[in-house]
């Protein structure tokens, strides 16, 4: 290169800084910078490189397109300035300081390509984009996460390659470009999770929304869509509503009814339908699926074959859609089923503990929980609490007449419907109606079903009404005789009215273990009969209802408190001292009504005061 640049020409005018400007790539920059450099010095101006910095500065704030290194990435989305450091498809490097080496942020190409500013949360997170292997890869990080050394090396799972030797200089580079670039650097609103949001409208329906979630949610948060035509989905469904079984129509209707749950003020609950095989359930799932999602089993559908945080996970993610899940039979241990069911109804995940210390962001949820299997959800030893969060229904008939079809037609036509009802709810309108309807229904259904069943039904119907007035247009709603015989009444779901049942049941079926006048060879003694009463020792009654999933101590202080049975004086004590066999001990003392249970003879009581 032959120069001829004068003092002159460096201090008061700018063309050798364009000289550097129209260099053809990235190392005949280099070397143009560095021999104007030296020839600079020869004429007395030492400090090109400032001079040349603050060239560039001009340009940029004239709008000009020169940057002093910009960043060199074949198939890169934009072009950043990259300061001091010189990105190209063989890395990302910086000369080193006084005698050091070259620093080396990064082997292969990587840069921030998009910011994301979470619409729920508020927290923003950054986008990059790295190339591996001639192929572009990207991955959405918390800030915090690519502003540390130590935690920036995570990134290598992704396939990033950072160690800790160079994950400073990786943090380094990352801030750099981004505030180089902060107005180039196009911003999006995010979410992570679906459903209602304050102020923004309801995922994924929002314009121009990315998801900035946990990976292992994407393929969940990307099922929620629409393919083919609604009017195809609109005449299979409706043939199914015209027919008489009404566990379809239920399920359907639940499905949409999960939106209206936080606008009504409700309470996450259950619809659970239960049945022998081949009846349809499975089916059933798929048609509540296609309303919003891909009903394709493992896409919007999961099993019960997942654990407890898995499943409150999935609740929070989906927060106001459906959470749709199949085969109940699946979990091995049933007694412990009421504690999902309370987990899941309470709408609100537990706190857990994060590595980078604090507390990680409690997920809640409102919706409905579609579920199916084989046998009943709750069982007779439920808690009220379970009882009243479920609705069951029993498929005794097939549900449908043609499974394979209606397959067929919701796996290439499905989402619209959920969409269109949500644009029916956003008419300010149509939600006020929808709440004082569900309103209505409640004030109804809450004079003989518990509160929590009549409210979950109050919105199925209400939802049912919705889509029959603006959907479907067929006058097919479910009606409120039809929906009562699937809800339970106040007796039936207190538990301890229904412990109260059982344990008769079970005195009768052990009446051998229990002295009584007509049985004086005891082996295994449970207690005693008496003449207006059976005594039944403390620990065997605790064993019983245990073992049945009755809570001891609970079951003894509403019968103590129902004068259902005898104590000592003292009004804390639920229990009393009997002498059996000779011998004192403590014994639930239970009172016998006017029917005595048959085979057993009343003997005077024998009771210590």
């Amino acid at each position: 290169m032959d120069i001829t640049y004068t003092k002159e020409d460096y201090i008061t005018t700018t063309a050798p800084y364009e000289e550097v400007e129209k260099a053809e790539n990235p190392f005949e920059k280099e070397q143009k910078i560095a021999q104007l450099t030296d020839h600079a010095k020869s004429v007395g101006v030492r400090n090109f490189i400032t001079l040349y910095r603050q060239y560039v500065k001009m340009m940029c704030m004239m709008g000009g397109s020169y940057v002093e290194n910009a960043s060199n990435f074949e198939g890169q989305e934009l072009e950043l300035n990259t300061g001091d450091w010189t990105a190209d498809d063989y890395g990302i490097t910086r000369p080193g300081r006084g005698e050091n080496p070259p620093e080396t942020a990064c082997p292969h190409p990587i840069m921030p390509v998009l910011r994301l500013t979470n619409i729920d949360t508020g927290i923003e997170k950054v986008k990059l984009a790295f190339k591996r292997g001639g192929i572009w890869r990207y991955l959405v990080c918390d800030r915090k996460q690519v502003a540390s050394q130590n935690s920036i090396v995570g990134l290598a799972d992704y396939g990033v390659a950072v160690t800790s030797e160079n994950a400073r200089y990786l943090v380094k580079y990352l801030h750099d470009v981004e505030n180089l670039n902060y107005e180039r650097i196009p911003e999006k609103k995010s979410v992570s999770r679906l459903g209602w949001i304050d102020g923004a409208g309801f995922s994924p329906y929002v314009e121009g929304l990315v998801f900035d979630g946990e990976e292992s949610f994407k393929p969940f948060f990307n099922s929620v869509g629409q393919k083919g035509a609604m009017d195809k989905w609109l005449r299979e469904v409706e043939k199914i509503r015209q027919g008489s079984n009404l566990a379809p129509r239920i399920v359907l209707a639940a499905s949409f009814a999960s939106a209206l749950v936080k606008p009504c003020g409700g309470l996450p609950f259950f619809v659970h339908l239960w049945g022998g095989t081949e009846v349809g359930k499975t089916v059933g799932l798929m048609l509540a699926a296609s309303v919003w999602a891909d009903p394709e089993m493992g896409k919007y559908i999961h099993t019960f074959n997942t654990t407890a945080v898995a499943q409150e996970l999935s609740a929070g993610f989906v927060n106001s859609l459906p959470l749709i899940v199949d085969e109940l039979q699946i979990i091995k241990d049933k007694k412990d089923f009421d504690q999902t069911i309370y987990q899941l109804a309470e709408g609100v995940g537990k706190s857990r503990g994060q590595k980078t210390g604090g507390l990680q962001k409690v997920g809640t949820w409102k919706n409905c929980i579609i579920t199916s299997g084989e046998q009943p959800i709750s069982t007779a030893s439920s808690g009220g609490g379970a009882v009243n969060r479920i609705i069951e229904v029993q498929c005794v008939d097939k549900l449908f007449s043609n499974p394979s079809e209606l397959c067929s037609v919701i796996n290439s036509n499905y989402g619209q419907a959920g969409r269109r009802f949500i644009e029916l709810l956003s008419d300010p309108q149509v939600m006020e109606d929808a709440k004082q309807i569900q309103r209505d229904y409640y004030k109804m259904l809450n004079k003989q079903s518990t509160e929590k069943q009549a409210l979950a039904a109050s919105i199925v119907l209400t939802a049912d009404m919705l889509i029959d007035t603006y959907i479907f247009k067929d006058g097919r709603q479910i009606s409120f005789e039809e929906m009562w015989q699937f809800l339970s009444d106040k007796d039936a779901v207190s538990q301890e009215k229904r412990a109260y049942e059982w344990i008769w049941d079970w005195v009768v079926q052990n009446k051998a273990n229990f002295f009584s006048e007509g049985n004086v060879h005891v082996i295994n003694c449970f207690g005693r009969i008496e003449k207006n009463a059976v005594s039944i020792i403390r620990s065997v009654f605790n064993d019983a209802c245990m073992d049945r999933g009755y809570n001891p101590g609970s079951f003894a202080v509403w019968l103590r408190d129902n004068g259902l049975s005898r104590t000592d004086s003292d009004r804390k004590r639920t229990d009393k001292k009997v002498v059996i066999d000779g011998e004192r001990c403590r014994c639930i003392v239970l009172l016998r009504g006017e029917e005595v249970p048959e085979g057993f003879e009343p003997v005077e009581e024998q009771i210590e005061f």
